[in-house]
């Protein structure tokens, strides 16, 4: 097999994987990964060995698919909840991400908790315009790094939940940064950005206070 062939059935698994989340809220099966590498689950997992990135494709130990971002196989804090679908969201930014992804879900209601004061909170977010209220996206640094762990970027109740230092997004910053992150991820030919992409996406989304330390 030529690694034309190779990078060719990489794009197959890549789109199986993230089009069985957004019909199904969970990764493929192993015979729909099979499928989608022309009938053999060894070039599947290969595939997906090639792709694994810390910062959108994670695998856990038994090779499966824990994230595909912004969707998680496995609890991270957020769920994602639509008409006819669970998801589990990646972070705050990512949870936000998905009804923008999935044409049959206009608006979802995002539930998590704060981590600073352990109250639940429960944001409907819709595809055509971002939600109000009190609470803010923290990150542990700034998001146009495009550093840091998913499960510490958190939704808190409001500034006076946060306690370490990092950034703060309001729910409008939020909304207008993740809603074309993910754009295209479902059709073949999508590449996650590299950092040049992704600080003009960066310069172009937010506004010149949409970032406060906290």
């Amino acid at each position: 097999m030529s690694s034309e062939d190779d990078l060719a059935w990489d794009e197959d698994v890549r789109v199986a994987v993230y089009r069985a989340f957004a019909s199904r809220g969970r990764p493929p099966t192993a015979p729909e990964l099979a499928a989608a590498a022309h009938g053999s689950l060894a070039v599947a997992k290969q595939a997906l060995h090639r792709m694994a990135d810390p910062r959108w494709l994670w695998l856990d130990e038994c090779e499966h698919v824990a994230l595909a971002a912004p969707f998680a196989a496995v609890p991270l804090g957020f769920a994602v909840m639509g008409e006819h679908t669970m998801w589990w969201g990646g972070c705050a930014w990512d949870s936000f991400a998905i009804p923008h992804l999935v044409s049959g879900e206009p608006e979802v209601l995002v539930a998590t908790r704060c981590p600073g004061c352990g109250e639940p909170s429960a944001l409907v977010v819709r595809r055509d315009q971002p939600p109000s209220g009190p609470q803010v996206a923290y990150f542990p640094v700034s998001p146009d790094r495009l550093a840091g762990d998913r499960r510490e970027q958190r939704l808190y109740c409001a500034e006076s939940c946060v306690d370490s230092p990092g950034e703060l997004l309001g729910l409008d910053a939020l909304w207008h940064l993740a809603k074309d992150w993910y754009a295209g991820c479902l059709e073949p030919g999508y590449r996650p950005r590299g950092p040049a992409e992704a600080a003009a996406y960066f310069a172009a989304s937010k506004s010149p206070d949409a970032f406060r330390s906290g």
